[in-house]
């Protein structure tokens, strides 16, 4: 089977949606040996992808008649959500683990990993994007409940933003009124790094964007995966039309 870097899925759907997921596969590809030294338990935790995100971007970009795009890359190979030169781009430690397959990695096997791995799946992304004037990004994210050593982490969801905040800020109060959630802006993480995907394809371009982070708990299986999509997916589209944009 040849391998690729990415897929996409629903090419045809006519929206002005697009649904991203920079983390979702722990796939090593053959030409790193389809593995980086680490234990097969180590490869279906959190650092090497973002568990269930893949499943909740495909049901969100169905339900909102949207195209997706997914990385078929572990972000232990080469981090799609960094930029270029961010120095967390190849890990060589991820929340206690040695990454052994990293440990050796110079500047000519980064730049390896870029051209075979990063670059066609921001070149696609790219080209997704531009296919319409006002396509909306949003980028499908999971985080552990906690990490080692650190308090357990009480947010459901998490909405990422930068500085254009016209869609995240009625996403959050939408959410906010849901009654069985805790929805957390800009937790887990801060909701902007410099050359990260969301910065590269939206923010330099003026598109309206979010980037949605489901506790993994919450999405372990392809059923919870379908039922968050299914109730993300109104949510946005009323999110959308309250920004006016």
């Amino acid at each position: 089977m040849t391998y690729h870097p990415f897929s996409i899925i629903g090419l045809e759907r006519k929206s002005r949606w697009l649904v991203t997921c920079d983390h979702a596969a722990n796939t090593v590809s053959p030409d790193l040996g389809g593995t980086l030294g680490l234990p097969e338990a180590d490869m279906a935790r959190h650092i090497a992808y973002d568990v269930g995100a893949a499943g909740v971007a495909q049901a969100l970009a169905e339900a909102l008649d949207g195209t997706a795009i997914l990385s078929n890359f572990s972000r232990l190979v080469i981090d799609p959500n960094r930029g270029e030169d961010d120095p967390t781009l190849l890990m060589r430690l991820y929340d206690g683990s040695i990454i052994p397959g990293n440990r050796h990695a110079d500047a000519a096997e980064r730049d390896r990993r870029l051209d075979a791995y990063w670059r066609p799946y921001h070149a696609a992304l790219a080209d997704l994007a531009a296919r319409r004037d006002d396509t909306v990004i949003v980028s499908a994210h999971s985080f552990t409940r906690q990490l080692r050593s650190r308090p357990s982490r009480p947010w459901h969801v998490g909405i990422l933003h930068a500085w254009d905040a016209r869609l995240s800020d009625p996403l959050i109060a939408r959410l906010a009124a849901e009654p069985d959630l805790t929805v957390g802006r800009n937790q887990p993480y801060p909701g902007h790094l410099p050359g990260d995907a969301i910065d590269r394809h939206a923010l330099q371009h003026g598109r309206m964007n979010t980037l949605i982070e489901l506790r993994n708990d919450l999405i372990e299986d392809a059923e919870h995966q379908r039922h968050w999509g299914r109730r993300l997916a109104p949510i946005l589209q009323a999110a959308l039309e309250d920004s006016a944009y």
